[in-house]
């Protein structure tokens, strides 16, 4: 057995990774040997996938096994050496640990601004424990406070379906939406539309002053319409929430 991993670092958290690495070492305090877990996506997620990779190579944890929610997390697993199943596979996942792009007073959250929503919401709804890793600046009064509210879509017909995306919110001033675009891979000036992991495009929705109204009749309208495969509202899915604050305390909000 190797020599302990060092404990995370609770005090001086003054920048934003600080902050998410107190909340992401929280959390993998949860993990117990022989657990399969849902490995989340993104910055924050990143730092808990590093803090196992540790435990795991000194023996501290052990029989670990871990369900990547994307191919980013998958490659960083394997480089830190945390051993993988496919979702097929996993007889139970355990617990899952991933971040999110916000988080209201009722514990729904917005993730998947990374585009990795859907392997995201699959994992992490397939077990009984979902806790969500954060620093304060993610906690919001509503969804759709902060920024875009991703809807992953088919790419055929992407433009009609945008069309349709845009009607369920005729009504409400300030609503925009657009297929998300990155910098073409050809080096240039150029922009190409943004790929998901599985071959899909994303529709940002953005919001003037957040959404109002019942999120889950919301929900449904946006899976009703043919060519949206899934979005960003994560309704009910949390069980607790991790949140390190810049006096280097952290608070755990549960499900009621």
């Amino acid at each position: 057995m190797g020599s302990a991993a060092s404990p995370p670092r609770t005090l001086d958290a003054t920048t934003q990774e600080d902050l998410k690495r107190v909340a992401a070492y929280k959390a993998v305090e949860m993990v117990k040997s022989d657990m399969t877990l849902g490995l989340g996506t993104g910055s924050t997620a990143a730092h808990a996938l590093d803090r196992l990779g540790a435990l795991l190579r000194t023996g501290q944890l052990s029989g670990v096994a871990g369900v990547p929610t994307s191919l980013k997390t998958e490659a960083h697993a394997a480089r830190v050496g945390i051993p993988m199943l496919a979702l097929a596979d996993a007889a139970e996942i355990h617990l899952s640990i991933d971040g999110a792009d916000e988080v209201d007073p009722d514990l729904n959250l917005v993730k998947g601004r990374g585009g990795s929503l859907l392997r995201e919401k699959m994992i992490e709804g397939a077990g009984p424990r979902f806790v969500v890793i954060v620093d304060e600046s993610k906690l919001v009064p509503r969804l759709g406070c902060t920024g875009a509210v991703p809807v992953e879509v088919v790419p055929f017909g992407s433009a009609y379906t945008l069309g349709l995306i845009r009607k369920v919110f005729d009504e409400l001033p300030g609503f925009s939406a657009r297929l998300r675009t990155v910098k073409s891979k050809a080096g240039d000036d150029a922009e190409e539309l943004f790929v998901t992991d599985n071959g899909n495009y994303i529709v940002e929705m953005f919001f003037e002053d957040g959404i109002h109204g019942d999120l889950r009749a919301i929900s449904d309208s946006l899976l009703r319409i043919t060519g949206v495969v899934e979005h960003g509202m994560f309704l009910g899915m949390a069980t607790s929430v991790i949140i390190a604050k810049k006096d280097g305390s952290v608070s755990v909000l549960t499900k009621k």
